[in-house]
């Protein structure tokens, strides 16, 4: 459990959380093997899970087109856990990965049941939303 905190304390949506807090995100993770092909999402489908890697490599692609290589410590999908919505780019496994894997029901049913992750994961968004704002908008 240690090393599953370790990770998830580096996710922007989890900063505020108390260590009891991140561990209860932790026991909703499940750790999964994957192997070399697997499609973890598809651009323009409705994304469900977060998914963290532990060890390997998940290309992160767009039309087809490579945007980045995530590896350990990365993450993706974070957005799907608070709206659920379509997938902005599509995410490969490259190499066989080792992932914690996070569902968009298990999550919101962790927000229902303690209000203080769903403050501090409302927060965690909004300061993600003024770091995307240029400083000359209000």
């Amino acid at each position: 459990m240690d090393e599953k905190l370790a990770l998830l304390r580096t996710v922007p949506l989890f900063v505020g959380l108390d260590d009891d807090e991140l561990k209860a995100v932790g026991a909703l993770t499940t750790e999964v093997d994957m192997p070399a092909g697997t499609e973890l999402a598809r651009e323009e489908t409705f994304g469900s899970e977060f998914y963290m890697i532990i060890d390997g490599s998940v290309r992160i692609h767009r039309a087809g087109a490579t945007l980045r290589t995530l590896g350990p410590g990365d993450f993706l999908g974070e957005i799907a856990l608070i709206d659920h919505g379509r997938r902005t780019a599509s995410a490969t496994a490259e190499t066989d990965c080792r992932l914690l894997v996070l569902g968009h029901r298990e999550f919101h049913s962790l927000l229902d049941a303690q209000p203080d992750i769903r403050v501090h994961v409302l927060e965690a968004l909004a300061r993600r939303v003024r770091q995307l704002t240029p400083e000359h908008e209000v």
